[in-house]
């Protein structure tokens, strides 16, 4: 009867660390990226056409373990109506979900 309980209390956290466990944070974080760059090439562009594509991402982690966030930051092009802009997107790992990437404009000058 120990055994099966034993047995019982592995499963348990094997299922709980499974349901836990999901995308890595880059992954799960880019369709709000290319949103986010994609909304504001569209304002500054004045094309509500434009699309975004991504261009390069990496996870960045924080300069010090007791300050500081680990965070995704992805280079992301905009296209549309003729002009074309890049942007880095930055989206902090907060835990706290919801959108809080943040796009700044890129080395290049919409064209």
């Amino acid at each position: 009867m120990k055994n099966s309980g034993f047995s019982l209390s592995i499963a348990v956290v094997l299922l709980a660390s499974g349901c836990a466990s999901g995308p890595p944070f880059i992954d799960s974080m880019q369709p709000e990226a290319l949103s986010v760059a994609a909304r504001r090439g569209q304002f500054e562009m004045d094309c509500p056409t434009a699309t975004a594509e991504l261009l390069s991402r990496e996870t960045v982690e924080p300069l010090s373990v007791r300050f500081g966030v680990v965070r995704a930051e992805y280079t992301v092009g905009v296209a549309g109506c003729g002009k074309r802009a890049t942007y880095v997107v930055v989206c902090p790992d907060s835990g706290y979900g919801g959108s809080n990437c943040i796009a700044a404009s890129g080395k290049t000058v919409i064209q």
